[in-house]
């Protein structure tokens, strides 16, 4: 009987406010847990991000706690409130290096959208992140083809899917309905809480 290799589970993580989390991240988080390599997907909550400051930022502990609704039953995903306990604003490379303290024994990939992709050379450490990283990169609407594509880079022709916080939240404040945007127990969180009205 052969022996079991005891490999590093390989987790894929992906970044955002999630102000709120939606169908668009679930589907594409549970595609790349089950139509890749990645035995699991980590969704990193982040408190601010430097690039985009957001009037309409829910608390961090309250968008947390959408996402977790958002993955019960789905042992594939989970939600990270690591950045949390970080100074802000928040940065990947600090993000990747506590993680790796942390799970020594996992190995990362980040989770990219192709729009984000060309604004990597502006971002903390950016040469120490590609030089570290394995980075799978699935469509968005509207980006731009990149002329080259580094080699640690792979392209993952995940579902296309272009639904926005943004636009759910400006639902939200018109009156407008958000089923089938979110989770059934996201949309029931959002109306109880009264968040974006």
């Amino acid at each position: 009987m052969a022996d079991a290799v005891n490999e590093e589970p390989k987790i894929g993580l992906l970044f955002g406010s999630f102000n709120p989390i939606h169908t668009g991240h679930l589907i594409l988080a549970n595609f790349m847990a089950t139509h890749t390599d990645l035995d699991a997907v980590w969704l990193i909550v982040s408190p601010q991000s430097p690039f985009k400051v957001e009037h309409e930022l829910l608390p961090e502990q309250e968008r947390y706690k959408l996402a977790q609704l958002a993955v019960t039953g789905n042992d594939k995903l989970s939600v990270l409130d690591t950045e949390f306990h970080l100074p802000k604003p928040s940065y990947t490379v600090d993000t990747l290096d506590v993680l790796r303290q942390r799970y020594p024994a996992h190995h990362f990939v980040l989770l990219m959208g192709e729009d984000n992709l060309g604004g990597l050379p502006r971002w903390k450490s950016a040469d120490r992140i590609l030089a570290e990283n394995t980075i799978y990169v699935y469509p968005r609407v509207g980006a731009a083809s990149l002329a080259s594509i580094p080699e640690q880079v792979r392209i993952v022709e995940a579902p296309l899917l272009n639904i926005s916080a943004t636009f759910i939240r400006g639902c939200i404040r018109s009156g407008k309905s958000i089923r089938y945007l979110v989770p059934e127990c996201v949309e029931a969180e959002i109306i109880k809480q009264g968040y974006w009205q």
